[in-house]
């Protein structure tokens, strides 16, 4: 449908100051409620409703710019589109967004839908681009403003149009899969109705597997490696870095949730018919575990893989030994793989914090941490994250920005989750040195904590400073 809309309906305090119950209230009054109901279906909430992150729209926009032939539109407040490019560009993007501004006006007569439909029918160009994305923000989401009213494609070029309010998706992560999904809908709507493009790289034949999350560089070439002696290839990953990519990504014999939050990007591969394989290659019982899950979920035998693949994790392990107590949080989705890991490694890990929700694909991390003692907080609160860890008192803190600012307070060695841990290899045994590096390298700077700490808690002797009067500063500037 692509006609006019009725006016929005005008609702006091909508906006961004009006508070997370003020907007739900105003988007369920302005026809948003399935759409809310579909956010909290995905991304439960609780036990508390919105862990410390950033704005969680700049996961979707992320997961938009990393894309070729990918145009994003953004639809908010300002302040708020602002601070998403600002922080976007911070994190390497090279790429134009796109912003509709609107005012009290256009909100409520709904002119903003119309200059939406009109700034997507502009940008979508053929030669250009292969789809559009546009995103709804906190005020038009709690405002209405119906982007499942836009034209599905212009000349050819997809439109997609999804709704990202703070109000409604709890982390960045999570809006990664908000529009990773979307799109893999679209794809596999494509895909059943006839030919689509093959992806840009050539395409293994037999047994593929799809890696589900955002992966560092290095590791789906490593995990490609484990899985060669088994026949088994990788299919593109997701979330797509082309849009033809996502049906190479369908094509797929199996997909690994190996960040087991992206709830609808899971969803189309079970309606493809694809099986789900959960958890990730991390250590030897995780690499073991894994791998005969790929077995199971492809036909494939598993044991040539295990004999190549474990005993060299086996080794780096024994060569990277960790003595370190420890807690570890963060809000990238990967927080208990890197507990498992440090574990294996030698290191002892009480507590593991996580903003991402619990889900079936984590059940086996979880099931093997709490076995070894360790207590697992999903949805963790930044207030939850720092009583663990001045109950632990740990030798080191991986954590978000505000718990390594809490930790390094108190002497405690402490190291950012994301610029750090997920800047580094996981899976296999590159995973298996990298990580035991970075604990090695932080806790040797404990003592130097403690004397810093210690310096700045001794009192002070402080010798009197005579501060001029106001009358004697006069008097030397008149003369």
């Amino acid at each position: 449908m692509d006609g006019a809309i009725a006016p929005v309906p005008k609702l006091a305090d909508a906006s961004c100051h009006g508070g997370k119950e003020t907007l739900i209230a105003a988007a369920q009054a302005a026809g948003k409620t399935e759409v809310l109901a579909k956010l909290a279906q995905d991304y439960p909430q609780g036990p508390h409703d919105q862990p410390q992150s950033m704005c969680p729209a700049f996961g979707s926009l992320r997961v938009g710019l990393r894309m070729r032939r990918v145009a994003t539109i953004l639809s908010g407040s300002a302040c708020c589109v602002y601070g998403l490019t600002f922080t976007s560009h911070f994190y390497g993007a090279r790429r134009s967004v796109g912003y509709v501004p609107f005012d009290s006006e256009t909100l409520v007569t709904g002119q903003l839908f119309e200059d939406i439909r009109k700034a997507v029918r502009e940008t979508a160009r053929p030669a250009d681009y292969d789809a559009v994305v546009i995103i709804n923000l906190c005020v038009p989401t709690a405002s209405g403003v119906p982007l499942d009213l836009l034209p599905k494609e212009i000349d050819g070029v997809r439109i997609i149009g999804i709704d990202v309010p703070g109000f409604g998706v709890p982390t960045h992560a999570e809006a990664k899969d908000v529009l990773a999904g979307a799109m893999l809908k679209y794809a596999r709507g494509e895909a059943e109705r006839g030919a689509v493009a093959r992806p840009r790289a050539p395409m293994a034949e037999g047994a593929k597997i799809s890696l589900i999350g955002e992966l560092f560089p290095a590791d789906p070439p490593g995990v490609a490696a484990l899985l060669a002696p088994m026949g088994v290839a990788l299919a593109p990953g997701m979330p797509a870095r082309e849009w033809r990519d996502l049906y190479g990504a369908l094509d797929c014999t199996a997909a690994a949730a190996v960040h087991p939050f992206y709830t609808a990007t899971i969803r189309e591969f079970a309606a493809a018919g694809r099986p789900i394989i959960g958890s990730a290659p991390v250590g030897l019982d995780g690499t073991a575990d894994w791998l005969d899950g790929v077995g199971k979920a492809t036909g494939c035998s598993a044991e040539a893989a295990k004999a190549k693949a474990l005993p060299a994790i086996k080794a780096a392990l024994e060569a990277n030994r960790v003595k370190a107590r420890m807690v570890v949080s963060g809000y990238e989705g990967s927080e208990l793989l890197v507990a498992r890991l440090l574990m294996e490694a030698g290191a002892e890990i009480p507590y593991v914090g996580t903003a991402l929700p619990r889900t079936e694909w984590s059940a086996a991390d979880r099931e093997w941490l709490e076995a070894r003692g360790t207590h697992v907080q999903f949805r963790a609160s930044l207030e939850q994250d720092v009583a663990a860890m001045r109950d632990v008192q740990p030798d080191l803190a991986l954590g978000t920005t505000p718990l390594v600012q809490a930790a390094k307070e108190q002497g405690v060695p402490a190291v950012y989750f994301t610029n750090m841990v997920s800047a580094r290899p996981l899976f296999g045994a590159a995973g298996c040195a990298a990580l035991p590096a970075i604990v090695a390298a932080q806790t040797a700077g404990r003592e130097r904590f403690g004397r810093m700490v210690a310096f700045f808690e001794k009192p002070v002797v402080k010798t009197p400073i005579v501060v001029p009067t106001v009358k004697k500063i006069v008097k030397a500037e008149a003369v």
